[in-house]
């Protein structure tokens, strides 16, 4: 399946993106730069989120545009990304990027870990 001409994809919160740009900006990465993200085994609830910067996919890759950012992931990690919001926060109870994933059936309090 072809997750990105389903409708379903992943998306990007307006704070997140705002971070992601002065991210982006501070790093010095062009515009051929996007956020990779992925899910990892490990983490107290089993898979882990992973997030970085890249520039070069590959031929299995999964491309999503949301807010005018590039979301790129693997396919395998695209099965526990489906429909799932890279958010960030800035608040009191903690600061930085967060998943709001409608799959993970637990997270752990850190909210890095999920399982489905």
């Amino acid at each position: 399946m072809n997750f990105t001409d389903s409708g379903m994809g992943i998306f990007i919160s307006d704070k997140a993106k705002e971070k992601v740009d002065v991210l982006l900006n501070e790093e010095g990465k062009g515009q051929d730069y996007f956020v990779r993200v992925s899910v990892v085994s490990g983490g107290c609830s089993g898979l882990s989120y992973k997030m970085d910067f890249d520039n070069t996919t590959k031929p299995t890759d999964q491309v999503f545009s949301d807010k005018g950012v590039k979301i790129v992931t693997d396919m395998k990690s695209m099965l526990y990304l489906f429909n799932t919001t890279l958010d960030y926060s800035d608040g009191l109870n903690g600061k930085g990027f967060h998943f709001v994933n409608p799959n993970a059936s637990r997270t752990c309090a850190c909210g890095e870990s999920f399982s489905v």
